[in-house]
């Protein structure tokens, strides 16, 4: 109960725009990072020197974002540089495109932020396959684009110090407070109830089992992937939820900078290393002394004395996404 309830009223970031240093050199691609967390996080590496590209579907809002981080950084002389990438989570065809328009101007990425989502979409909602869209926007369409950016990644990863390039999943305390024992359940994945609370969690139970996953991938190339909550927080993630959910919640939310601190540690701080590859962050910024047990005995395989429920998920989002690399 304590460090659930210190998720809900986090110990103060200590890392933030004030003592963050010089990102200039360094390639970053932040998902869904032209609103709330995104849009800060993304401002807090531009003004730090990084090169910066804001990935989602809608170009006139990712311009308007860039126009006013650029606008309210004029007096910021170490300023990096601001990019739009072409990017739709929900539809599993237009992702390698993507990828490859990227590798038209980059040969390298050195951390990449999954930090676009979807929460509790009108019930029915699917992708552009059919997948319930939760499920296709916080996990299929994000595996699919980690995997294409891999070789970016392991480029990066050959000139810079080990577990300095990574990979940021994002997913919620929801998550950790409310998924069934064990994590979920698969056969949700194929028939989805008709509860998009369920839905929600399962799709963020899936980053936690993708950050895992992806770290024993990498481990070998000295990459970091670790997965992160970024916290309770007034932004439009909650536009689908209920208004009296949103109401009863409000005194609990903080604002969108928090958390983008929380996915500012997760990305950059030294604490992290090889060693505690796969690990999960919390608000705002530090790790979990202890997650869930059978979550993390979901994770390790069964020849790890797990359940390897995590293997069977990162299989299954393999199989779905196979014809599209």
């Amino acid at each position: 109960m304590g460090v659930a309830f210190s998720q809900f009223f986090p110990p103060q970031a200590n890392l933030t725009e004030h003592n963050l240093p010089t990102q200039y050199g360094k390639v970053f691609i932040v998902t869904g990072g032209y609103s709330g967390v995104g849009y800060q996080l993304a401002s807090l590496l531009f003004q730090a020197g990084g090169k910066v590209y804001i990935a989602g579907r809608s170009e006139a809002k990712a311009h308007e974002s860039i126009e006013k981080i650029i606008s309210l950084s004029s007096n910021t002389p170490s300023a990096g540089r601001l990019d739009y990438l072409a990017l739709e989570l929900d539809d599993l065809s237009t992702i390698k495109p993507s990828v490859e328009a990227f590798k038209r101007k980059e040969s390298k990425v050195d951390i990449l932020f999954n930090n676009a989502g979807v929460s509790l979409p009108p019930l029915g909602s699917v992708s552009k396959q059919g997948y319930e869209l939760q499920l296709a926007t916080n996990c299929l369409g994000p595996f699919l684009f980690t995997q294409l950016l891999l070789p970016l990644l392991e480029v990066a990863a050959k000139t810079s110090p080990p577990g300095s390039v990574r990979v940021v999943w994002t997913t919620s305390q929801t998550a950790e407070m409310t998924a069934p024992k064990g994590g979920m359940n698969l056969s949700d994945l194929t028939a989805p109830p008709p509860d998009q609370t369920k839905n929600y969690v399962n799709s963020k139970t899936g980053n936690w089992f993708m950050a895992g996953k992806l770290a024993d991938q990498v481990r070998s190339h000295g990459i970091l992937s670790v997965v992160q909550n970024p916290g309770n927080l007034k932004t439009k993630l909650l536009r689908h939820a209920p208004k009296l959910m949103v109401i009863a919640a409000y005194p609990l939310l903080h604002n969108a900078r928090q958390g983008a601190y929380t996915e500012l540690w997760a990305g950059l701080s030294p604490e992290l290393n090889v060693e505690t590859n796969g690990a999960y962050v919390i608000p705002w910024g530090r790790p979990h002394p202890s997650p869930r047990r059978d979550i993390i005995l979901a994770l390790k395989s069964k020849q790890q004395g797990g359940t390897g429920l995590a293997d069977e998920f990162w299989e299954w989002c393999g199989q779905q996404t196979a014809a599209y690399l």
